[in-house]
């Protein structure tokens, strides 16, 4: 069963991500508020996410029940995607 904590973590990092790429909802508007949008600034910041999703993976293999590691899989993938890295 999926630590809840851990999908949180990932959920968080994915979403400041996205919100930094223009994905804008209730739960990610906040970043907007505190300017983690601004244009320069946005692409920094979804690239860092993408990094310490990257380093979480790294860090966690091996650990992860099917459920977190498809997770954390997919928002690496998707957040690669879209930055085309």
């Amino acid at each position: 069963m999926p630590h809840p904590e851990f999908v949180g973590l990932v959920n968080s990092l994915q979403a400041t991500a996205e919100a930094a790429l223009g994905d804008l909802n209730a739960a990610t508007s906040s970043a907007a508020r505190d300017g983690l949008l601004e244009e320069g600034r946005a692409r920094q910041v979804a690239e860092r996410s993408l990094r310490l999703l990257t380093m979480l993976a790294e860090k966690t293999r091996g650990n992860l029940d099917l459920t977190e590691a498809e997770l954390l899989t997919g928002a690496i993938g998707s957040l690669r995607a879209r930055l085309g890295n």
